[in-house]
């Protein structure tokens, strides 16, 4: 297997829920998405662990990448959505990635680094795109069910990423520590996120 292939491996296995809830016919929903994150799980551990680890650099443009991406989600949902349960999460995620983001843009400027762009962030993005190409047709309950579920997917696959590969990988103690701190924050969040698909179900 050659370093691309390994490299295309470990980023399907991070962003497999991190860029959205989607199958073949559709929007999957949350349980079904899960299922899928831990089946191509189960098929990649021995790829996952022969791929090449990130440095810092990298580590720092993906973080900062999905916590991005996930205020673009949250004003979308701002502008077209009138459930008050999204409208209440979607507040919170701009709130809360923003702070989070600005601490990690502080820690950039007292490092005096440059976070270093990469396969997973370019694949995020794109995919992240598509996601808001979608959201951006539908609206009412349907709207809130595919925010909510995508959500959901999202937080729980960040998670994972955060403290399994990204806390353990880092190099740095205050990048680090930031990815600890966010990590808790980010838990929060996948429980307002669970919440949230039950009552807009």
């Amino acid at each position: 297997m050659n370093t691309f292939t390994k490299s295309f491996l470990t980023l399907t296995l991070a962003s497999a829920v991190l860029v959205g809830c989607m199958t073949a016919n559709g929007p999957a929903t949350a349980e079904q998405s899960m299922g899928q994150a831990h089946m191509t799980k189960t098929r990649m551990t021995k790829e996952e662990a022969a791929a090449p680890k990130l440095n810092d650099l990298e580590i720092a443009h993906i973080a900062y990448t999905a916590g991005a991406i996930d205020i673009r989600y949250a004003h979308l949902a701002l502008a077209l959505s009138e459930d008050p349960e999204v409208l209440n999460f979607a507040e919170l995620m701009i709130r809360d990635h923003t702070a989070v983001n600005n601490k990690a843009l502080a820690l950039v400027q007292k490092l005096q680094i440059t976070p270093q762009d990469n396969a997973m962030s370019q694949q995020l993005s794109q995919q992240a795109q598509q996601i808001r190409e979608e959201l951006s047709q539908l609206r009412g309950k349907e709207l809130a069910k595919r925010y909510a579920a995508n959500e959901l997917g999202y937080h729980q696959t960040v998670n994972n990423v955060v403290e399994n590969t990204f806390i353990p990988t880092a190099q740095n103690h205050e990048l680090k520590a930031l990815l600890t701190a966010a990590l808790q924050t980010f838990k929060v969040h996948e429980g307002h996120a669970e919440a949230m698909n039950k009552k807009v179900m």
